[in-house]
């Protein structure tokens, strides 16, 4: 999924995107909420625009709250221009994923198909958007492209 960074020109800034719990069932997982498209159908969109924007795409999805926190981690290491991260329901628990965005000084945009706030009010906390640089939610699939373009300006 995505291009990884063995695969990117050295020239080409690297903007990582992470992605958490579920959202390895995108395009099965409530359509009605997060829509059709899968993550390889995003992250495909991603690339095109990326390499449009002379930039380079990592993107990475796991289940597991250490390895978002392993990946933040090392995009600041690896001189990452940017992360866009959707934390999934890590967003409104992780004060880890918190902590570990600001340990480093990449910016970190969160990023949301849905918009939390117009769903369920244990959404409404977001410890992740209390550390990122940014949070841009509620345009589906469109979320990450708009992040994308964000991250672009920085």
């Amino acid at each position: 999924m995505g291009q990884g960074c063995g695969e990117c020109m050295a020239d080409q800034p690297m903007i990582f995107v992470l992605n958490g719990p579920n959202l390895n069932l995108l395009g099965l997982r409530e359509p009605e909420i997060y829509g059709s498209d899968t993550l390889d159908d995003i992250a495909d969109r991603l690339d095109d625009r990326a390499q449009a924007l002379g930039l380079a795409i990592d993107m990475r999805q796991s289940n597991h709250e250490g390895h978002l926190i392993d990946w933040l981690h090392e995009a600041q290491a690896s001189g990452a221009k940017a992360v866009l991260l959707n934390a999934g329901a890590f967003t409104h628990t992780s004060i880890a994923l918190y902590d570990a965005i600001r340990s480093i000084t990449t910016p970190v945009i969160e990023v949301h198909l849905s918009n939390p706030h117009a769903r369920e009010e244990f959404r409404h906390t977001s410890w992740v958007g209390r550390a990122a640089k940014g949070t841009i939610s509620g345009f589906g699939a469109a979320s990450y492209l708009l992040a994308l373009e964000a991250a672009a300006l920085l």
